[in-house]
């Protein structure tokens, strides 16, 4: 039931909104997203910027990496393969053929639960979430990679954060 469920949300997001500028949007997004890079960014700029919570940027570009090693030993462990329909093929390449669980949806909500304590949590989110969502629309995951990225990401940050 899961694997059909999983299946079908896949095909709804690869099929929905599509176009060819919404499609260079959403995969040059996504790239922001590889091992984390948008996160660290926004730690680096924050710990620049924001002195005043400078120990707070670093705790959270700390925990991100530790979230995308840990994510990369369960990928290895768990050794699902990407998501293959012939009539739907994936618009973007990956640097892994492991999808399970997603390293974008894993960083990027440790960055939000570690980062909303600087920054507002509602557009942190909204982008985890965004960043998380593009990578079926891509065709590179399944929506239960990035549910299961999300949530250890979530946990990762609640385990190492203040």
């Amino acid at each position: 039931m899961l694997r059909t469920l999983d299946l079908a949300l896949l095909r709804l997001l690869r099929t929905r909104l599509h176009g060819p500028q919404l499609e260079r949007v959403v995969l040059l997004f996504t790239r922001t997203g590889e091992h984390g890079a948008l996160w660290l960014a926004i730690c680096l700029l924050g710990s620049i910027f924001d002195s005043s919570r400078r120990a707070l940027y670093r705790e959270a570009a700390l925990t991100i990496v530790a979230a995308y090693l840990l994510n990369i030993v369960l990928k290895n462990i768990f050794r699902r393969r990407r998501p293959l329909i012939e009539e739907l093929p994936s618009l973007s390449t990956t640097v892994t053929a492991l999808s399970y669980p997603s390293a974008h949806a894993t960083t990027s909500f440790a960055a939000a639960r570690m980062l909303s304590g600087a920054l507002p949590a509602r557009p942190l989110y909204a982008c985890a979430i965004a960043m998380g969502l593009s990578r079926p629309y891509a065709g590179v995951h399944y929506p239960s990679d990035i549910a299961a990225g999300a949530l250890l990401g979530t946990a990762v940050a609640d385990l190492l954060g203040p």
